[in-house]
């Protein structure tokens, strides 16, 4: 197999460019976005497209912003996200305000991408290791029952600022992902990292793999992922804040023995911008990788 992968990106968060959005805001020496950088690695490790999913509202904002950056460099294109993506009239929610969530996204580019495909959030940096891991991943073992995830250690995606939200993985013995736990409420207590749940508090070893939102896919599971919103929509057409998630996704094949996940070892590095306060340690993460040369001066010249 040696089609190249495609990168989706998650950017339907975006919002203007003058609310201080942090997907979109300078964090770079020369004032490149996070998710810049993720481009650039991902060109690097053998992508051969990259499909943003945003909303309707700023689309032509994020032309603007990475177009002129992006031509000639790579393939480029683009998936609205509405609350009317693959939603029949019939079970179209009024009221609803809050977006699908992070499987819905990705269903919505089923007709963009027909190879397969790496998912990431726009506003985390994942590291050079990360895309070449996922790259070779998606170009010489991914199959139809064969997808994949990033992890990283817990010990290394908490902020000093406050509690964070992680999909916490267990795995068996192979390695391979056999479920995983969203618990909302991490962070270091002392010499232990503690998850703090309504009736619970619990202590996560170190090492633990958790999930930061970077899959590996074959295209199959599109088919998959729209046979388990059919079963959402109806099921939560109350609930106006339910949200249809990848871990979800990945759980569901998993429990049926429909498909295995991987857990890649290339979560070496990862930092975002969970608190306002984090802002001066992404920059000067950033400014200490291209200090040491593993990012050029500026990424686009």
């Amino acid at each position: 197999m040696n089609q190249k992968p495609t990168l989706l990106v998650l950017a339907a968060g975006m919002g203007s460019r003058y609310g201080g959005n942090k997907q979109i805001d300078g964090f770079g020496p020369s004032g490149e976005t996070i998710l810049e950088y993720s481009i650039f690695d991902a060109i690097r490790a053998g992508f051969g497209k990259v499909v943003l999913i945003v909303r309707q509202e700023i689309l032509e904002e994020a032309k603007d912003l990475f177009l002129p950056k992006l031509e000639g460099k790579i393939e480029v294109d683009w998936v609205i996200q509405s609350l009317d993506s693959f939603v029949p009239a019939e079970l179209k929610q009024a009221e609803r305000k809050k977006p699908f969530g992070t499987a819905h996204a990705v269903l919505c580019a089923k007709d963009a991408i027909n190879e397969p495909f790496a998912v990431i959030n726009a506003d985390d940096f994942y590291g050079k290791e990360a895309f070449d891991a996922i790259g070779k991943f998606l170009t010489t073992e991914v199959k139809s029952d064969l997808h994949a995830m990033v992890g990283y250690a817990i010990q290394n995606v908490l902020s000093e600022n406050g509690t964070v939200s992680r999909g916490v993985c267990e795995t068996n013995e192979k390695g391979h992902l056999i479920g995983m736990v969203e618990r909302t409420s991490i962070a270091r207590e002392g010499e232990k990292i503690v998850s703090k749940g309504e009736d619970e508090v619990l202590v996560i070893t170190e090492n633990t793999p958790v999930s930061m939102n970077f899959w590996g896919f074959h295209q199959d599971v599109f088919a998959d992922i729209e046979k388990m919103w059919n079963e959402f929509l109806p099921a939560n057409l109350e609930n106006l804040k339910s949200e249809f998630y990848i871990p979800t996704v990945a759980n569901n094949l998993i429990k049926a023995d429909e498909a295995a996940f991987d857990i890649l070892e290339g979560g070496k590095t990862w930092f975002g911008v969970t608190y306002t306060e984090d802002k001066p340690v992404v920059i000067d993460s950033l400014k200490k990788l291209h200090d040491a040369g593993e990012y050029p001066a500026d990424l686009w010249k």
